[in-house]
């Protein structure tokens, strides 16, 4: 029985965001107004989006300027709001920028926030903590790649809009965001109700396969190795995986298209689950 690890995903933030550059350096201007899977949002808006995240970061958490700050924050839905309304204001504002403004930005923004995030001790306390894995305090460790799955997962809508979505797909890019997202499983299955040691399996496949396990003692925790039998064992394409976790993918369709061995009611509440601020 093995137990997740901590999560380091410093030195793949800057390569992942060469990724990203490349990628906006080739789109042509019809790309840049490609509808992408987040129904509010076309292909430059996902890429303002991110250059939102970069300015945030660096604004609040390294100089310590937080700028409108939420009012009667009494809820996860309270929350939500307020950043929509952030994120929708921030889109609506840059709308007047350029594709090659909006690179540039991106370039002299990330660099800037790639280095800040190195100061950060793993160890101590987050500023924000990882809510939608249900911790109301985090490790700046889990903050970081929570950050990672916000530049990937993002990165990947704007990829699967003009069809070159396999990139972030391999191993090197992939595991680090699915490790991270799982994270969240305990949580999400918090009110399921299970016996002493029941496991649930979720496999996730593409060139090769990842597993982790749900264990029950007291309560749902995370494994990533367990020699027992699993009560059942959801299998999920890893194409199809964050786009479940991003809201990408109706829960019908995810089902149709994965597949549950044995219990059926345990690995199905797998597929409402988000691992993003949405």
């Amino acid at each position: 029985m093995k137990k997740p690890e901590q999560i380091d995903v410093i030195a793949l933030i800057p390569e992942l965001d060469k990724l990203l550059f490349k990628l906006l350096e080739g789109l042509s201007a019809d790309d840049w107004n490609k509808q992408t899977i987040a129904p509010k949002w076309k292909v430059k808006d996902v890429a303002v989006h991110l250059l939102d995240g970069n300015l945030r970061t660096l604004s609040m958490l390294r100089d310590k300027y937080y700028g409108e700050k939420p009012d009667n924050i009494n809820s996860y839905e309270d929350l939500l709001d307020f950043l929509n309304r952030l994120n929708a204001d921030w889109v609506k504002a840059t709308k007047r920028l350029s594709p090659e403004v909006i690179i540039d930005l991106l370039k002299s923004s990330g660099k800037e926030y790639g280095d800040f995030l190195t100061t950060l001790d793993p160890d101590d306390k987050a500023e924000f903590s990882v809510a939608w894995a249900g911790e109301n305090e985090s490790k700046n460790w889990f903050h970081i790649a929570r950050e990672y799955t916000e530049k990937w997962h993002h990165q990947q809508q704007i990829r699967y809009a003009v069809g070159d979505d396999n990139e972030l797909l391999k191993d090197e890019w992939y595991l680090p965001y699915l490790d991270t997202s799982v994270r969240a499983l305990p949580y999400h299955y918090r009110d399921v109700e299970g016996k002493a040691k029941d496991l649930v399996k979720f496999t996730f496949s593409g060139v090769t396969e990842k597993s982790w396990f749900l264990y029950y003692e007291n309560g749902w925790q995370l494994l990533t190795s367990i020699d027992a039998e699993p009560k059942s064992e959801v299998r999920i394409r890893d194409e199809y995986a964050w786009k479940i976790f991003t809201k990408g993918m109706t829960r019908e369709e995810a089902i149709k298209l994965s597949e549950i061995r044995g219990n059926k009611e345990l690995g199905e509440k797998i597929f409402d689950m988000i691992a993003v601020m949405a």
